[in-house]
């Protein structure tokens, strides 16, 4: 656990998965990426379903992503292509905590891709229905729109199952750009992965975190020019990776990456004239 003002910031997974090496870093080449994140003979990099659970200030419980979920458990090919690992899992993770679904007061989606809002819903007796039944669920409003109407190079990563129960229990909540859920907490229209891709933000008394979801997965991103493949808006994605990282750099912000394996979250810091991810000591592996 770890203290940012008066929050309460827990670093959960779902789990591992892989996903290809090449997609996940772009133009880079491998022979760069590689040393740093060495693939298996299919090409594929390990990555971490990371999720964030808070506690803020008014005592709510706050997810930040869902993970996959097992509704995807019943199909080897999905488990085969992804490497899929889930011997923990967010809801073991809450338990743990002493937390049970109907505990979640508010899940926010950084974007609706299967393996960020997977966790969202689950299914029961042959039905799809919202995993958390108290919950609001915060999505962009664009977000929504692209992921309801897909086109052919996004489809595969939105599935319906993942969200659409969510609205149809009246859960979903669809804000547009920049908005504060509570004081101290708001979401930031980020763009550039997906179009309505949002981070979470946590200020206060002094003190921040910065959910960076897709748009800096892992450390090795962190760089400006490296930049996921999967990126439906690169240039939109080197935008607010420059303007976010100052803002985190000037403010001593610590910034969380969902997908990295091995350090789930640190402090941008200069060393040597060079900058480096420094982890905080009290921040969960």
């Amino acid at each position: 656990m770890l203290k940012i003002g008066d929050f309460e910031l827990h670093s959960v997974s779902d789990g591992f998965f892989r996903l290809d090496g090449g997609a996940m870093f772009g133009v880079v080449p491998k022979v760069l990426w590689d040393q740093s994140n060495p693939s298996d003979d299919r090409n594929r990099i390990e990555l971490a379903l990371g999720c964030l659970l808070m506690k803020t200030p008014r005592g709510h419980h706050v997810l930040v992503d869902t993970g996959l979920s097992s509704k995807y458990e019943s199909d080897p090919k999905f488990l085969r292509m992804f490497d899929v690992r889930r011997e923990r899992t967010l809801f073991h993770a809450l338990k743990e905590r002493g937390l049970e679904p109907e505990d979640i007061d508010l899940v926010i989606n950084t974007h609706l891709h299967f393996d960020h809002c997977g966790g969202n819903t689950l299914r029961e007796n042959g039905r799809v229905k919202p995993a958390f039944p108290k919950a609001k669920y915060i999505v962009q409003k664009a977000e929504w729109e692209d992921a309801t109407h897909p086109h052919e190079r996004n489809k595969a990563s939105y599935l319906p199952e993942n969200f659409l129960a969510v609205d149809e229990a009246k859960q979903l909540e669809l804000v547009d750009g920049e908005f504060e859920i509570e004081p101290g907490l708001k979401v930031l229209k980020s763009g550039g992965h997906t179009r309505g891709h949002q981070c979470a933000l946590v200020e206060s008394q002094g003190q921040g975190a910065l959910f960076l979801g897709d748009l800096i997965p892992t450390r090795s991103h962190v760089p400006l020019p490296w930049i996921m493949g999967y990126d439906l808006f690169p240039l939109d994605t080197l935008h607010a990776k420059r303007r976010l990282l100052a803002q985190a750099k000037e403010r001593d912000w610590l910034l969380v990456f969902q997908h990295d394996p091995k350090q789930r979250a640190g402090y941008l810091k200069e060393a040597d004239g060079r900058e480096v991810i420094v982890p905080p000591e009290a921040l969960e592996a």
